[in-house]
Parts: C-alpha cells; structure tokens; sequence
C-alpha cells in the first residue's frame, strides 16, 4: 500500500479507507464480508471526480455551451479515460480480488480499474478533503486537461466521412471486421470502410469501435474517392 501512496504522492491518515477503496466485491463476497467493499467509495468518488472535472472545465472554456462542456467531460471521465489513469499508477497490481476474478483477468478489466480508480478518489475526499483530492485529481488528468486545452473541438472520423461522402452521393459508407489477433485480453481487431462499391481504407483497433474510427480517418487522409475518374 506504501507503493501506491507513493505514486500518488498522498499519504493516508485513515489507512482502512484506503483498503476499502482496493476491495473488489468478489473478495468482500468470498470472505463473507460483503459490506466491505469499494462500490460504495466507488459511488462517492464518482460524483467527487464528475464535479472537479467540471468545474476545471467550466473554468477553461468560458464561451462554450453546456453542450460542449458536456462533450468534453465525458471525454475526461469515461470509463476507458478512467481506466487510463488507474494504469498510470499501476492501480491493477494493488487491488484486492477474489480467487475467481483474479483467474478471470479481473485485474487488467477496464471496469474492474476504473471503478477501484473512482473509489480512491472517494477515498481521497474522505481522508483529506476537497482540497487533497482536487490536487489529486488534477495532476493525474494533467495530459489529458492540458491536451484538451489545445484541442478541445472532439473529433468524429465517421460522421466527417460520411458527411464528405453524402455531400457527392447519397449512400452511407460501409464498414466491416475483417479480422481480429491476439489473445483475448489484448485483442486487434480490423475494419474495412468501403462506398459505391469501392474500399476506401481499413484500420486497426483494440475494439471494433476503435478500428472503424481508424479506417474513417485513413480514408479522409487518402481521399481515395477523390482519385476516382468523374469525382
């Protein structure tokens, strides 16, 4: 636990509330303690992490909307945003897992670290208060708040596509998995966009998500449709 305080670079007075913020609930269910666990400091920290990130925003981007400031959040604080950060400070090495969960690849799951990432900050508030959480919270999201700085406008790969290509025809762009490696924990998959028949480009991911976004930037990169006799 020392390690991990030292990454954080926070020091808890109440060392119990960090422990609870480490119990994944398949632990606190095989110990028949099912009331110690991290759901509930998951629960606070949630909020906790939801309003510093807000009102940073809030801060950063006087003239945008709540619309965009809503966008921008959700960047920050989604559930593969958080599991970032919980990677960052190699959370996954310090969490407490029942047998069943750790044989499972429970602690490298996204779900598994970005809930026991919420539930430190909880941890955090309790222990320290706003103040020590807030510091937290904010130099661990640096990068990412920073980045967001410079580039705040969130880019959509598919629906620019597709608008640059309904603006020539009316016909959507299709895309498809052509294959997928690696073990399943790590898994690559590939999509393939094509329109009018033709292949415009293909991507790589680690979700299908990922690989359709990555084929859509490849193809506005080519603008393969552009080559085309009569375009």
């Amino acid at each position: 636990m020392q390690s991990l305080e030292s990454r954080i670079q926070y020091k808890f007075r109440n060392s119990l509330l960090l422990a609870e913020a480490l119990t994944h609930p398949s632990l606190a269910y095989e110990s028949a303690n099912p009331h110690f666990d991290n759901q509930r400091l998951e629960f606070l920290g949630d909020a906790v992490v939801q309003l510093i990130v807000t009102e940073e925003l809030y801060r950063m981007f006087p003239d945008f909307t709540e619309g965009r400031l809503t966008k921008l959040r959700s960047r920050v604080v989604s559930r593969q945003a958080l599991a970032r950060f919980a990677n960052a400070i190699h959370l996954g090495d310090y969490v407490l897992l029942g047998k069943g969960e750790e044989s499972s690849g429970g602690r490298r799951r996204p779900s598994t670290l970005a809930d026991a990432f919420e539930a430190l900050m909880g941890a955090v508030y309790l222990d320290g208060g706003q103040g020590a959480v807030r510091e937290l919270v904010l130099r661990l999201f640096n990068s990412e708040i920073s980045a967001m700085a410079l580039s705040p406008e969130e880019r959509n790969p598919k629906g620019e596509l597709q608008e640059c290509l309904q603006a020539l025809q009316p016909q959507a762009p299709n895309y498809r998995i052509v294959g997928a490696s690696g073990p399943d924990h790590r898994r690559v998959f590939q999509a393939e966009v094509s329109w009018c028949g033709q292949i415009l480009a293909t991507g790589r991911g680690r979700s299908k998500k990922d690989a359709e976004a990555r084929a859509a930037q490849e193809a506005l990169r080519n603008r393969f449709w552009e080559q085309q006799p009569g375009a």
